[in-house]
């Protein structure tokens, strides 16, 4: 595992990158981190925390972050992928707290040759799982063919 910097695997730009570290990551999983401050993006001073709808994306930014790192490591530029769907994401805190470091792991489950991929996701603070769900997503070969405009 080489040790990638977030902003040199997600193909995201300031202020959407909402991870902090990416932690680890091997051919089959990643896992990121998240501190939850005032400056993290989505923060809401009135409920002291990030609401963990915010999880979802969490989940979507940490197999891009998985995505890039694997294909940095081959020699490739990271490429964007689209977030298709989730199943079950289940939350079991209202918030994420500030002052909280979440973990954000992801494992993938399966994957087509077209670049559709089924990911396992759990957010946890320290050992107390927060959050999870089944993420799918889409990484195909010439991501561009699915932005241009008709």
């Amino acid at each position: 595992m080489k040790n990638y910097k977030i902003e040199q695997v997600v193909p995201h730009s300031a202020p959407m990158i909402l991870l902090n570290r990416l932690a680890n990551y091997t051919e089959e999983s990643a896992c990121c981190e998240v501190d939850i401050s005032p400056q993290s993006p989505f923060y809401n001073t009135s409920l002291h925390g990030v609401a963990s709808y915010i999880g979802c994306e969490y989940m979507a930014q940490t197999i891009a972050a998985y995505a890039g790192a694997l294909a940095k490591d081959k020699g490739n530029d990271v490429q964007i992928g689209f977030l298709i769907g989730t199943r079950k994401y289940q939350t079991y805190a209202p918030i994420f707290e500030k002052g909280q470091t979440l973990k954000v792991t992801v494992t993938q489950l399966y994957q087509e040759e077209s670049g559709l991929s089924v990911f396992e996701c759990q957010i946890h603070h320290d050992e107390t799982l927060l959050a999870e769900a089944k993420i799918n997503v889409f990484q195909p070969q010439d991501p561009m063919q699915f932005i241009r405009e008709s």
